[in-house]
């Protein structure tokens, strides 16, 4: 476990390679009840470089009317299908919090993709941190402050890594510089479970949110 700073807390190796290929084998069945989607920005309807799509009661999208949480697939229709069980053992054991998770991310990097320097804030409970898994290459993540301005540092996260952003650290501005192209392909022979929408040599990254306020009693 590293602090990289209050409350943003890597865990190198969280998932062995034993995990990370039931968890491959999980996001399978995932990625082929809810394809993956290229969500749009609001307003401009420029598309993201990053496809995705979710799993959990409700699902983050965007497009020309902004960010939003939902319960459906915004292009079948179709509800969320459930989180893997091996993701919410994951929350139990890292997020800390007291309430369950109710939605997860997963982004799907290409090589040569990147995700620019944002805050989680679209969540109405932000007590709750975002916690991160990767599968596949390696990303170089860049981490800042609270001000978009602030200075910035970056930190590998490899296939297998968990990173906790919360507390102090719960509203950062964070991205995705790259994908580094020398790392193997996707989890190796583990890679055959996937469909053909995850991209040879690209990263899976899963983000858990708890979404809703919970009661603290």
């Amino acid at each position: 476990m590293i602090e990289l700073a209050p409350g943003l807390i890597h865990h190198p190796g969280y998932l062995d390679a034993d995990a990370q290929a039931a968890l491959a084998a999980d996001l399978a069945c995932v990625l082929r009840e809810a394809p993956p989607f290229t969500p749009a920005m609001p307003r401009t309807g420029k598309p993201f470089s990053v496809r995705m799509t979710n799993c959990g009661p409700l699902g983050w999208v965007s497009d020309r009317a902004g960010y939003r949480y939902q319960a459906t697939h915004p292009e079948t229709g179709r509800p969320w299908p459930a989180m893997p069980a091996a993701v919410r053992r994951a929350w139990d054991a890292l997020a800390g919090c007291p309430a369950e998770p109710e939605a997860c991310l997963v982004n799907l990097y290409s090589p040569g993709t990147r995700m620019g320097l944002h805050q989680d804030r679209d969540e109405a409970e932000f007590a709750a941190p975002v916690l991160s898994l990767s599968l596949g290459a390696t990303a170089l993540f860049r981490y800042g402050g609270l001000e978009r301005g602030a200075p910035t540092r970056s930190v590998r996260l490899a296939s297998g890594d968990a990173l906790v952003i919360g507390g102090p650290s719960r509203l950062i501005f964070h991205g995705v510089d790259r994908i580094l192209s020398a790392t193997p392909d996707l989890l190796g022979p583990a890679a055959s479970a996937l469909p053909e929408a995850v991209p040879a040599g690209g990263r899976l990254n899963l983000t858990l949110r708890r979404v809703s306020a919970f009661c603290r009693a």
